[in-house]
């Protein structure tokens, strides 16, 4: 499965707590990267500045769904399970 160009669930639900070119405290949860775009296109892709937990997670139906809303929801669960 590939990402729905635009989503962006993922680099705005998740919390990334590793530094980010930008973010030097890392990503709170449901706070917009400073790396997206306007049309929420990730700067870093394929780069090598781009945090691992980005670079290593996969789109797959059960995270994704069938819409943007379902891929909110379900990152914003999982977030939920593992806050601190």
């Amino acid at each position: 499965m590939d990402c729905r160009l635009g989503c962006a669930a993922c680099c705005i639900v998740i919390s990334i707590s590793t530094p980010i070119p930008g973010m030097p405290e890392g990503k709170p949860a449901g706070v917009r990267c400073i790396n997206l775009t306007p049309e929420n296109l990730c700067r870093l892709f394929n780069k090598p500045e781009r945090p691992t937990v980005c670079r290593t997670l996969r789109p797959c139906i059960d995270m994704c769904g069938e819409d943007n809303e379902h891929a909110f929801r379900f990152l914003s669960g999982l977030e939920e399970l593992t806050k601190p």
